[in-house]
């Protein structure tokens, strides 16, 4: 079963998403302009009267490119579901920066709280107050425990992003070779399912069986700490045929450093990233193949989840259903995870039709 595809019109779906990326990078500009004690807040009315209700929106971080068309998505989202939106978040992924930011949500009354956390267990205890206050909780993108959540809604299934990532390595290295894994921080918690994923993979699959992870290394969502990590993972591991980076960016800026050094053409790099952000990677040479899914979609989900719970229609139980607008009917899975999916791959035949 083919696990990627390519949408039936990826040109139209391209301007639409640009045109959310380009919302979302407002959000995060007029965040940025109302910054206080380090800590970013931006609100957009998507109701009508005060009777519209609120929901937060609490990225790992503010000002990454990826967030940014995540958090399109959902404010796209709130407008058509007549609630007020206001997304709110540290401008440094860590694992404690969300917590002041939860508390702040709740004290202003949120009718749902959206995260995608740094940490799964330190937001745990200003989720539950957030919870015992009314508030319903979703999870999207990077889940919490899910004994402090409703429903986390997740890109993919996690193995199959574990998987696509080898398959890609796997060909690019000529199958078989030592690889390194340039990830985000050390404890997020989608970032650390994939790569042990990745690893269960290799251990029993005798597809995968050639791959060697000689070690994993953390630029925690820093475009210049990424761009170092990768200049020390290539003069450490003179043998190193690869690099895999799960996260948009640190796959940008290991492109950035392969791009212009002697390793250019010689190590392979993949994993998940913006089509506009790797694109002339992809066209120089540096980066032949990686893959990502459509972020707009992760947040537009997560929202109409949160209005589905804050009304009733689910409850976060396996088997409940609810409308999400434009995406259709979603489906509550085992352990309250909704799977937006499916992700596409993205190389020189098709990298000009996406847009964001």
């Amino acid at each position: 079963m083919e696990l990627f595809h390519t949408p039936h019109s990826p040109k139209r779906r391209a301007r639409r998403l640009a045109s959310v990326a380009a919302v979302a990078t407002a959000i995060a500009l007029a965040a940025t302009g109302c910054a206080s004690g380090g800590g970013d807040a931006s609100s957009t009315d998507g109701g009508s009267g005060g009777d519209a209700g609120t929901i937060a929106f609490l990225p790992k971080q503010l000002n990454n490119p990826y967030t940014d068309v995540v958090l399109g998505g959902g404010d796209t989202a709130a407008k058509e579901i007549g609630y007020n939106a206001e997304t709110l978040g540290p401008l440094e992924a860590s694992a404690s920066a969300q917590v002041p930011f939860i508390e702040q949500a709740t004290q202003e009354g949120a009718n749902v709280i959206v995260i995608a956390a740094n940490d799964p267990d330190a937001v745990g205890p200003s989720l539950k107050q957030a919870r015992e206050g009314g508030a319903k909780i979703v999870a999207f993108d990077s889940d919490t425990n899910p004994d402090y959540r409703d429903v986390f809604v997740s890109q993919v299934v996690a193995k199959d992003v574990a998987q696509v990532q080898l398959d890609m390595i796997k060909e690019q290295i000529g199958g078989s070779g030592d690889v390194a894994i340039l990830s985000a921080t050390a404890t997020a918690t989608n970032q650390n399912e994939w790569i042990a994923d990745m690893e269960d993979l290799i251990a029993n699959d005798p597809a995968y069986s050639g791959i060697n992870i000689v070690t994993k290394v953390y630029g925690d969502d820093d475009a210049d700490k990424s761009f170092k990590e990768a200049q020390g993972l290539l003069q450490s591991y003179p043998n190193l045929k690869g690099i895999i980076s799960p996260t948009t960016v640190g796959i940008a800026a290991a492109a950035k450093y392969l791009s212009t050094s002697d390793y250019k053409g010689k190590v392979a790099l993949t994993g998940l990233g913006l089509p506009n952000e790797m694109r002339s990677f992809i066209k120089d040479g540096t980066v032949t193949e990686f893959a990502l899914w459509d972020p707009a979609q992760l947040g537009y989900v997560a929202a109409y989840a949160g209005k589905a719970l804050q009304d009733g229609t689910i409850t976060g139980a396996e088997g409940d259903t609810f409308q999400a607008g434009d995406l259709g009917e979603k489906t509550v899975g085992e352990n309250g995870i909704i799977i937006v999916g499916p992700p596409t791959k993205f190389n020189a035949d098709n990298i000009d039709d996406y847009d964001f």
